[in-house]
């Protein structure tokens, strides 16, 4: 035992050994970027490690670094067989890649920040290695995209098309049921598509599997595009039975029961049984031979279009001066547009509204939007003689960025873990985003959403991020206003009716926005 534990022990140092000088040269220029890199910037990979551990969205990431190491491994016996070599174009990649974390630090958008640094990783492999080996690993890096924790801007879209699914499937199945929005009324009682419910975490696992089985199984385009179609659509029709089955088993066993059945079927086994069934039906069509190596050599060595670009080589020392001041600039761009701030008024208030009167502000479920990182924050009911009311929430920033994100997750009119649940979206008025909620199953509230950022007034969080990159990007100190018109709707219709009609007492909203905040 103690001799093969030794064995183990010494066999890095034989594998380190039995490189040539050019490989162990490249392989020490990439662990120096690379380590870099983790050191550079710990926030976003600590980030990143967070949601894999503890989001199970996004638990299957913590394979993905053992299978990228098994890729490479797969290439190992073609790789050594090339001459690795600095290249600086890679510093354009490297830099286009440091250009997106810089338009996420910039931003608050912590999605960009980390496919940045990702990218970024990736990058440093044609930087040190060289276009050849790239050639070689093309499948690897790309792969590296499914590090970055993304999908979860696809719930609601999942929440809705598993609701239309299982309201079909309620009916044909002989149970009487009405759908609205993402909530399911049924005999036995009311259900939500809730967003862990949504599918998001199995469809995102599946085509992590799919792409990666498209390449290792199969040769053909035609086959692979099959392959990864059906790890999208198959998961979705899956997890539409599912919710139905949940439905139909609470009309025979009690809505407890039920629920507790779909839990452990959910978490246990329904992926795994998706995937063998994906598994078993795509078997047959595997056209890879089992020894056929995953690189064609003979291609890379004598593709004329790999010599062109390996005309740009670099000396390693240059290379590595290169990736630091890359390094450098986004860091010092990002210092300087983080401390941008637009001036503040010491108070703002609500102001009058003709036609309408302030009123004490209690709704029947308290709603209260999130608005962290603001400067100011305002919240009140307005009355008009018809007996409208509409709720007003304003939040002034003096700047975005981490922290303070008005349309980052879990911001706006729709808090997590509250009593409210998104229920579907809302007809929009004057560009505005609408949202239908509903609090503790009973109640309904319309909420409209609108951003402003210099000159822009829109209901997209999209529009806001491109407004605030481009502030930072020249070096412009605008103020963020975030305005939710909302309202209770009951009867159906009334809402969207009374916001519709506040609309029009305040006038043109951006200088109504910007008169409340006196930013103007």
């Amino acid at each position: 035992m103690s001799r093969i534990l030794r064995d183990l022990a010494s066999a890095p140092r034989r594998a380190w050994l039995a490189l040539n000088a050019e490989w162990r040269g490249a392989a020490v220029r990439l662990a120096i970027a690379w380590g870099v890199l983790l050191v550079a910037f710990p926030g976003d990979w600590g980030a990143m490690a967070r949601q894999w551990w503890d989001i199970s969205t996004y638990n299957h990431v913590l394979l993905i670094p053992a299978i990228l190491g098994w890729l490479v491994w797969q290439r190992w016996p073609q790789l050594e067989r090339l001459a690795p070599s600095p290249w600086w174009p890679g510093l354009v990649l490297l830099a286009g890649a440091a250009f997106l974390w810089l338009l996420g630090a910039m931003s608050g958008l912590d999605l960009a920040r980390q496919a940045g640094v990702v990218a970024m990783l990736g990058a440093c492999v044609p930087l040190m290695l060289g276009v050849r080996v790239s050639a070689a690993l093309v499948f690897p890096l790309c792969y590296l995209v499914f590090l970055v924790p993304v999908g979860e801007e696809l719930v609601n879209v999942l929440q809705t098309i598993t609701a239309k699914i299982t309201i079909v499937l309620t009916h044909l199945s002989g149970i009487p049921a009405e759908i609205d929005g993402v909530f399911i009324d049924t005999p036995a009682g009311l259900f939500e598509v809730a967003e862990a419910c949504s599918g998001v975490k199995f469809l995102i696992a599946m085509v992590a599997f799919g792409v990666l089985a498209a390449n290792v199984c199969f040769l053909s385009w035609r086959r692979r595009a099959v392959m990864l179609l059906a790890c999208v659509v198959v998961p979705i029709v899956a997890n539409g039975i599912r919710a139905w089955g949940t439905i139909y088993a609470a009309q025979i066993f009690g809505i407890e029961a039920a629920a507790g059945i779909d839990h452990i079927v959910y978490g246990w086994f329904f992926f795994a049984i998706v995937l063998a069934l994906v598994i078993a039906c795509a078997w047959r069509f595997f056209d890879r031979p089992l020894n056929a190596p995953v690189v064609d050599l003979e291609a890379i060595e004598g593709a004329r279009w790999l010599a062109r670009l390996e005309r740009f080589a670099a000396a390693p020392r240059a290379a590595l001066g290169g990736f630091a001041l890359v390094l450098v600039l986004a860091w010092c761009w990002a210092l300087v547009a983080d401390t941008l701030e637009a001036p503040m008024p010491a108070r703002i208030d609500l102001p009058a509204v003709p036609g309408w009167t302030r009123v004490d502000y209690a709704p029947t479920i308290w709603w209260e939007p999130r608005a962290e990182g603001a400067e100011h924050r305002l919240l009140g009911r307005y009355r008009n003689a018809q007996g409208r009311e509409v709720d007003v929430f304003l939040a002034l920033y003096d700047s975005q960025g981490e922290g303070r994100e008005a349309g980052g997750f879990g911001q706006g009119a729709l808090v997590p873990d509250s009593p409210w649940a998104w229920q579907s979206p809302a007809a929009a008025i004057d560009g505005g985003k609408g949202e239908r909620l509903l609090g503790n199953g009973r109640v309904e509230r319309i909420a409209m959403t609108w951003y402003r950022q210099g000159g822009l007034l829109s209901g997209s969080n999209a529009r806001l991020k491109l407004a605030v990159i481009a502030d930072h990007l020249l070096f412009r100190a605008e103020p963020t206003t975030m305005l939710i018109l909302s309202a209770q709707d009951a009867p159906r219709g009334s809402a969207g009716q009374a916001i519709a009609a506040f609309r029009a007492s305040t006038g043109p909203l951006a200088g109504w926005m910007d008169r409340i905040g006196q930013v103007r």
